[in-house]
Order: C-alpha cells, then sequence, then structure tokens
C-alpha cells in the first residue's frame, strides 16, 4: 500500500518537487538534495532524500539540527521547510522501501547512537519502517529536539504508536498531517 500510495503522490506533487528545485538553482546553484544517514527499521542505516534548504556554502556541521531564525535557510528554504515540501522526495524513500508513510520518524545515527544510551530501550522504536510522519508529529512534537526530555516524550509517543498500530489510526495520521502542516503556517 505505501509503495502505491507513494507512486500515487509522487506523480501528483512532481510539479511542486520541479518548481522549488528551479528555485533552489536559482538562488544557491546545485545540488538540489540533501541527502543524509539516518537510522531505519531494525537500526540498518539509510540515505534519506529532502529538498535542500540551506545554503550549500554553509560550513557548520550538517549534524547540528536547524532552528527558528537559523541563517543557514535560504529564502526559499524558509517557505520548502514551512510548508514541509522538503519532505516530499522521502515518497521516493518509501518506493525503495527504506521509509513508511506513517511511523516513527528516522533520527540521524548520531542521534540514535546518542539517545540509546541515555533513554532506556530507546531503539525499540526501530522495531517498524520509519515515517515520513508519525503520531509523535501529528501531536507537536516535529523539529529539533532541544533537549533530553522533549526526545523521551517524543519516544513515548512512538512506542505508543508501535503498540497500537492499526491501518485506521494510519489514515488519521496521515489527515492530521495534513492539517499540522497548514495550520498557523499559511
Amino acid at each position: 500500500i505505501d509503495k502505491v500510495f507513494s507512486v500515487i503522490i509522487l506523480g501528483l506533487l512532481s510539479p511542486i518537487i520541479l518548481l522549488f528545485s528551479i528555485l533552489i538553482i536559482l538562488e544557491d546553484g546545485f545540488p538540489i538534495f540533501f541527502i543524509q544517514r539516518r537510522t531505519g527499521w531494525d537500526g540498518r542505516s539509510f540515505n534519506m532524500y529532502k529538498l535542500r534548504s540551506l545554503y550549500k556554502s554553509t560550513k557548520t556541521d550538517k549534524k547540528i539540527q536547524v532552528t527558528a531564525g537559523d541563517r543557514r535557510v535560504m529564502t526559499v528554504g524558509k517557505l520548502i521547510r514551512r510548508l514541509s515540501i522538503d519532505e516530499l522526495p522521502q515518497f521516493y524513500n518509501v518506493l525503495l522501501g527504506d521509509m513508511s508513510v506513517v511511523g516513527p520518524r528516522p533520527h540521524m545515527i548520531e542521534h540514535s547512537v546518542f539517545y540509546s544510551k541515555t533513554i532506556f530501550t530507546f531503539l525499540q522504536r526501530h522495531k517498524c519502517p520509519p515515517g515520513i510522519t508519525g503520531w509523535a508529529q501529528v501531536n507537536g512534537l516535529r523539529g529539533p529536539t532541544k533537549d533530553h526530555k522533549l526526545m523521551q516524550k517524543r519516544y513515548e509517543y512512538d512506542l505508543w504508536y508501535l503498540k497500537n498500530w492499526s491501518p485506521i489510526l494510519d489514515i488519521y495520521i496521515m489527515l492530521k498531517t495534513f492539517f499540522v502542516i497548514f495550520k498557523n503556517k499559511v
């Protein structure tokens, strides 16, 4: 179901991806995509694709999460990030089988290693494919993790999702994601 859905979404949204790809090139040149190793199902790593929203000349550590007002964000990147357009290429990850549409969000490998040492059973969240959206995200826990308590809460939501998974829950999360993206953003 995920793969069929991702083909449909990629087909429908390819004009948006193309438009923003052109805007990225006009503002800061190539590359169009930001590719980063993330932790997937059972701890296997994979390359996650996003539309690039940061200036390529940025010399800072790519492991530092983007925060509000971050100067590394391009002008077009602000819109890309506000509307979560940067996430659209992840439907290609779904097509490859690295991700699902719904599941715990994949973290950078370094974050998975760090939090596995500080949060007991943290790696349980990797017992399903990571998702483009998830239960934690639609409940307000999206974006950078500023402290340990925030990651603990996100982890608790991820575990709740794993224990209560159903197709109806996935549909609910997909619908709620749409409203979360556009709420207070446009």
